[in-house]
């Protein structure tokens, strides 16, 4: 089935985000989107995970991602849905689903897993519950040593925010 025919609905990244947490499925959210949580003034169009890599999580987030109608986003018309090899490699699995796009990450730059990163994180309470979320420094960190011109264009937007949240708690 062409993507074309698939439904999809405007993004509500919020929503996706809330019924990942409720599926639970472990994850640390990173990208755009984790900025925006910590006060950056950047937009986002997808919500960025790195999830825990156990058969278990696997498993909470392949049912997760069927129950949102997730299928890989691709240049073709083919419809491709997640399967559990899809989570296997160290690689990421890019999904359109009807809540708006989803990146699932197993590492992010230097090879970050979602183990290497959970010392990094902050937690944000967001609508009852507890988000995990890469913290701005790392974010920072990571957006400078990274080749894709998007991160270089946003990181003195970034470096910025950092600099002011550190200013406000006297860092």
């Amino acid at each position: 089935m062409p993507t074309s025919s698939r439904k999809t609905t405007g993004a509500d990244l919020s929503a996706l985000l809330e019924r990942l947490i409720e599926a639970g499925v472990k994850f640390i959210l990173v990208g755009g989107l984790a900025a925006v949580v910590q006060g950056a003034p950047v937009s986002t169009m997808d919500v960025d995970i790195v999830y825990n890599r156990s058969s278990d999580n696997i498993t909470k987030l392949l049912a997760f991602l069927k129950s949102i109608s997730a299928f890989h986003r691709r240049q073709d018309d083919r419809v491709i849905e997640p399967k559990e090899d899809d989570f296997s490699g160290m690689g990421h699995a890019l999904f359109a689903t009807l809540l708006g796009p989803l990146d699932v990450l197993a590492v992010i730059e230097e090879g970050k897993t979602y183990e290497d990163l959970l010392e990094h994180t902050v937690e944000i309470e967001f609508r009852g519950h507890t988000l995990r979320v890469l913290e701005l420094k790392m974010l920072v960190e990571l957006k400078r040593i990274s080749k894709d011109p998007k991160d270089k264009q946003r990181l003195p937007v970034l470096e910025e925010t950092l600099r002011q949240l550190e200013e406000e708690v006297g860092v």
